[in-house]
């Protein structure tokens, strides 16, 4: 018998995109797949269109509806109640090609994978983008944490990976949290170049907008942080640790910041992860990948006021 796949869908007033999101993954060319849908209170037509999946797909949706407690808490809700030998994750703006859950079937059973990964494509309203996993077949653990694209939807899991992790409750970058919680466990990874998921971006996308809870972001880092020291993992993956912070902070932060079109705004942020770097990670510059001569090392280590500024003025109108 096929081994199955548990997919998780967390869905928060989403309309507009729910069907076909929905229909991308009861028509998956793999047949042994449960599609878990959280319905996470929706106020709006969300409720009515999962349960005119389910009654179609019987055999297929897991129908769940809770009261609004937010994206993290229904992704907890759907790995409570996961079956199958291995777990997805989709997200409810988006949709996959049919044959994405059979091809990254295809790869984690070939050669005893914990994880594997695809390929993905941005949709923005006037441009599409394709951006690639990272992820290359037996990577060790200390390169998936500094080169991956930490997300969790281009990815298949053996399930007792992640079965026992939680998301953190009302928190941004959340999937970064539980993605570096997870790493440190597997064994072997894997991926296809093959393009199969489909990230849909519009003007309420958090790449778009600013919000105060960017600042998760940092506290997330800083709980990466105390999870290494407490399972005894950050001395094995101490530089890999120390790059992913200053690269989380002096990229990722600083370039959604620019959204908030309010420089004073900005130029207050700014200085608060500068000393923030300095204050976790003292000799940040001296570390192996910091060190380096590539681009991306020359901005971590040399990132000051003037880097900040070209970031405002390119980023603050910018889809990206």
């Amino acid at each position: 018998m096929m081994e199955k796949i548990s997919v998780i869908v967390p869905v928060y007033n989403r309309e507009k995109t729910i069907r076909k999101c929905l229909y991308s993954l009861v028509n998956q060319t793999y047949q042994n797949i449960e599609i878990l849908v959280i319905n996470d209170g929706s106020t709006d037509d969300s409720k009515e269109i999962i349960d005119e999946f389910y009654k179609k797909y019987p055999d297929k949706i897991v129908a769940i509806h809770t009261e609004n407690q937010g994206v993290s808490m229904a992704r907890n809700e759907g790995l409570r109640r996961v079956s199958g030998d291995y777990v997805g994750f989709v997200d409810s703006d988006d949709y996959i090609e049919f044959t994405m859950y059979e091809k990254l079937y295809n790869k984690i059973t070939s050669s005893d994978f914990d994880m594997v990964a695809c390929d993905t494509i941005a949709h923005y309203p006037n441009h599409d983008l394709i951006i690639h996993s990272n992820i290359e077949d037996d990577q060790n653990i200390n390169k998936l944490l500094i080169d991956s694209y930490a997300v969790l939807w281009n990815k298949l899991f053996r399930r007792g990976y992640v079965e026992n992790v939680r998301f953190k409750k009302d928190f941004w970058y959340e999937d970064v949290l539980f993605l570096f919680q997870v790493y440190p466990q597997l064994r072997k990874v894997g991926s296809i170049e093959d393009t199969l998921y489909h990230y849909v971006q519009n003007q309420s996308s958090i790449t778009y907008t600013y919000n105060d809870k960017l600042y998760q972001l940092i506290d997330n880092m800083d709980d990466i942080l105390s999870y290494y020291k407490d399972f005894g993992f950050y001395e094995a993956y101490q530089n890999e640790l120390e790059y992913s912070y200053v690269r989380y902070l002096f990229g990722t932060f600083i370039k959604r910041l620019a959204k908030c079109k309010d420089f004073s705004k900005y130029k207050k942020g700014f200085y608060f992860v500068m000393n923030k770097v300095k204050s976790t990670f003292p000799y940040y510059k001296k570390n192996i990948y910091i060190s380096n001569r590539d681009s991306k090392s020359f901005y971590l280590k040399h990132f000051n006021y003037i880097f900040a500024l070209m970031i405002y003025i390119k980023e603050k109108n910018k889809m990206n």
